[in-house]
């Protein structure tokens, strides 16, 4: 193949598996309305299955439903009918995954899973289907085509199953009104699970390692209080503790720009008034787009007296992993 035939050939393929996923548009009818209700009502879990192909994307689908407020499993046909079959219950909702429809695993599965109670929705390609005519419900995600050109490979066929199941987890996750904070919950690990979740008061920098002087301190003092501190700033008080400015390494090289007689300035002389402070409740997250918002490396912490109570510093947020969305 040359170049050219390369280029068309992955064209051609993404355009099939698009037009795959618009044509579902149509399948977003009152079925696919009465599965989501179904699913929502039903004080079980809904239990995926499907062979080969669907089978994979069966457990993608379970995935997405578990991580977004849908408690999901998945169960191998072959296996559910030697002895898997346990895992249901009469308020379960089982999902049959088939492109053809005639899938005969999972027509043998149908009568055993009615017999114990619970409901079944197909997500079938076939039209008229063996498998259809025994569903409670029937989501069509049929294809025209597949991407293989010998029609053997499920590639545009297995995205649309694909799709559709993203379509039932997102719109049962509005449906319950599932949060940010509940998502949280469920992915405690990795830097998603602590953009969601850490907050402030627990990364902060504290105690003795906030960098403080008072607004009579003089500016030999404040160098000292930045550099062992090691943060690039400190925070500036008044004779009652509350924070009245910041003084920066940018402040200072501003500030020799212009002169250099500083042996009789002071910390107020030099100091940013009413720096940008935030509360330790908020996300750690929320800290990261405030700094990008204004151009700023470090935030004060400060009470509801505006006591700086701790530092949240640039480095350690992007450490985290917390970059905004």
């Amino acid at each position: 193949m040359t170049v050219e035939n390369i280029i068309a050939k992955g064209k051609e393929v993404i355009r099939v598996e698009a037009e795959a996923v618009l044509n579902l548009l149509k399948s977003i009818d009152q079925n696919f309305a009465s599965a989501v209700e179904l699913i929502f009502n039903s004080t079980g879990r809904v239990v995926f299955t499907g062979m080969g192909k669907s089978g994979i994307i069966a457990r993608k689908i379970v995935a997405t439903m578990n991580s977004t407020g849908t408690a999901a499993i998945f169960m191998h046909p072959t296996d559910a009918l030697h002895g898997d079959l346990g895992m249901v219950r009469k308020n379960d909702v089982v999902i049959l995954i088939s492109k053809s429809g005639h899938t005969e695993e999972l027509l043998q599965l149908i009568p055993m899973v009615k017999r114990i109670g619970a409901a079944i929705i197909g997500m079938i390609g076939g039209n008229n289907s063996s498998l259809g005519k025994d569903c409670d419900l029937v989501l069509n995600v049929g294809v025209k085509e597949e991407a293989c050109p010998y029609d053997l490979a499920p590639t545009a066929s297995t995205t649309a199953a694909l799709v559709m199941g993203d379509a039932l987890a997102i719109t049962l996750l509005e449906k319950r009104g599932f949060t940010e904070e509940d998502f949280a919950l469920l992915h405690p690990a990795g830097s998603l699970g602590r953009r969601l979740s850490l907050r402030i008061n627990e990364i902060m920098i504290k105690g003795n390692d906030v960098p403080i002087i008072s607004e009579r301190s003089s500016l030999k003092d404040a160098i000292i209080e930045i550099t062992s501190k090691r943060l690039g700033m400190t925070c500036v008080v008044n004779e009652l503790g509350i924070l009245t400015g910041i003084i920066t390494d940018g402040d200072l090289r501003r500030l020799l720009e212009h002169t250099l007689d500083i042996k009789n300035l002071i910390a107020a002389d030099v100091m940013t008034k009413k720096p940008k402070t935030i509360s330790k409740d908020f996300l750690a997250s929320f800290a990261l787009q405030q700094m990008e918002k204004f151009n700023i490396t470090s935030l004060i912490v400060s009470d509801n007296s505006n006591n700086p109570e701790g530092i949240v510093h640039l480095h350690d947020l992007v450490k985290l992993g917390l970059q905004s969305r």
